[in-house]
């Protein structure tokens, strides 16, 4: 199976912009762990940058070695992917409901 998911919000705090400051969520961070040692394929996602055109590769990849983040590819944009874990999702049964 295929996972994505965001960064900043789900994985670690939301910052509002200021990266330097995040912090992980170590219980999402176990389960992503978890989900990688099962031969699940972990794809991790980012805006960070597109409003500001700044490289934020570099920290992003530190901070997501020093968390101890276990994944396969780090995608800055919104890729295609089975499922996506994302702070800022609405699932369908959500959506179609409150309609």
């Amino acid at each position: 199976m295929k996972y994505c998911f965001d960064i900043d919000g789900t994985i670690c705090t939301n910052t509002d912009g200021d990266y330097e400051s995040a912090t992980p969520i170590e219980s999402r961070i176990n389960l992503i762990n978890d989900l990688y040692e099962k031969e699940n394929e972990i794809i991790l996602f980012t805006a960070r940058g597109s409003t500001t055109n700044i490289d934020w590769k570099e920290l992003t990849e530190q901070q997501l070695h020093t968390w101890g983040v276990k994944y396969h590819k780090l995608l800055f944009g919104k890729p295609e992917a089975d499922i996506f874990v994302d702070d800022k999702a609405i699932s369908d049964i959500l959506f179609f409901k409150e309609l």
